[in-house]
Parts: structure tokens; sequence; C-alpha cells
């Protein structure tokens, strides 16, 4: 899958958080970069995040 605005080819991460943080009914996706510019805030924000829920056992980023 590649990002909806840069096209830039996604990870398994940047799909996971985009799922969690915009909702699980999309069909496309934004890499971390564009989301975080989408979001207002900073790509270690997103980082951070996608940690968090790793750490939480979330089944989206193993």
């Amino acid at each position: 899958m590649d990002c909806r605005t840069c096209g830039r080819k996604l990870t398994g991460d940047e799909i996971g958080i985009h799922l969690k943080l915009i909702g699980r009914n999309e069909t496309s996706c934004f890499c971390k970069i564009c989301l975080a510019a989408r979001l207002k805030c900073r790509v270690e924000d997103i980082d951070r995040k996608i940690q968090q829920f790793r750490d939480a056992g979330c089944y989206l980023f193993p």
C-alpha cells in the first residue's frame, strides 16, 4: 500500500497507526510524515504512539 498523499510505500507500523488514529474503515492510509502533518504533530510523536501501542500488546504492532 502507498501513502495517499505522497505515494511513498507504507510500512506495517504506518498502516497500523493510521488505522488506530484515523479509523479502521479507511481504504487508504498516510505515511508517518503525512499523518503527522495532518494531525499537526511531530513524526516523533507518531513513533512514540506506535511504541505505546506495541508495549500495550496491540495486535496491529507485532
